[in-house]
């Protein structure tokens, strides 16, 4: 099976995984963040059309030439996306859907243990996919780097993610008697992700560079801290305060 076929297949795997997580979380993690199942529908397709149109956006802003490079061959356009660009978009399109359906409630704690896992086995597909993923590391000689068809070790960024995923949502998961609002695990998963990608990015190579030096994904990350800017504090406070007991289902 071809980089590409594999990426492809971990890609629909993910979307699969994530979406049956989600029945699941919506039941037993987060009973309380759907009044209806009407409800459900709006905020779903709010999240599907924001994230496709956010991931698209962000693979423009984050590397243009390329995305460009065949304008205005439609297809070569369509071609890329961002997990950034989709959990932003996504964000944006659940808020206006809600405003339209009138859902009263937060929904993002919902989609904390689905969006962990689909991210978590799409990385594995940008794993395998090798260099025509774009999502590898910058040169390195640590032991762990790997050869991704070049003859280059690189950092395995993908890897560094998954781990960062996994580790996110079990300090979550422990941790979750603290958060004080409804939606609190969803701010500290987008907080700790886009920290993480802010940072990690210096470890990737840069498409093309943006003000201050930093990529379009950075930028993103940015406007993205900053859009949770209030809640930031309070999210690590919570993580940091005295105190914690096991998840027990309500």
């Amino acid at each position: 099976m071809t980089p590409v076929a594999l990426h492809t297949v971990f890609e629909a795997l993910a979307y699969m995984v994530g979406f049956r997580t989600f029945l699941w979380t919506r039941r037993r993690l987060a009973p309380s963040a759907f009044q209806h199942d009407d409800h459900v529908v709006w905020v779903g397709v709010g999240a599907i059309v924001g994230a496709a149109l956010g991931a698209k956006l962000a693979f423009w802003i984050d590397d243009p030439i390329a995305a460009f490079a065949s304008f205005p061959d439609l297809r070569h356009l369509l071609e890329g996306k961002s997990i950034v660009g989709a959990l932003l978009g996504g964000l944006i399109g659940v808020e206006l859907a809600k405003k339209i359906a009138k859902v009263p409630r937060s929904t993002g704690d919902a989609f904390v243990l689905p969006l962990t896992v689909g991210m978590c086995i799409g990385r594995v597909g940008c794993f395998l996919a090798g260099l025509g993923d774009h999502t590898y590391g910058v040169p390195t000689s640590l032991p762990w780097g790997v050869d991704f068809g070049d003859g280059v070790p690189r950092h395995p960024t993908q890897l560094y993610e998954i781990a960062f995923l996994l580790a996110q949502y079990a300090v979550i998961h422990w941790r979750h008697d603290v958060f004080a609002k409804p939606g609190d695990r969803f701010r500290a998963f987008m907080i700790g992700y886009l920290m993480f990608r802010l940072l990690v990015e210096f470890i990737k190579p840069v498409f093309y560079n943006w003000p201050g030096g930093l990529s379009g994904i950075q930028w993103l990350c940015v406007a993205g801290l900053a859009y949770y800017g209030r809640d930031i504090p309070r999210i690590l406070r919570a993580l940091f305060a005295r105190g914690s007991g096991a998840w027990e289902p309500r």
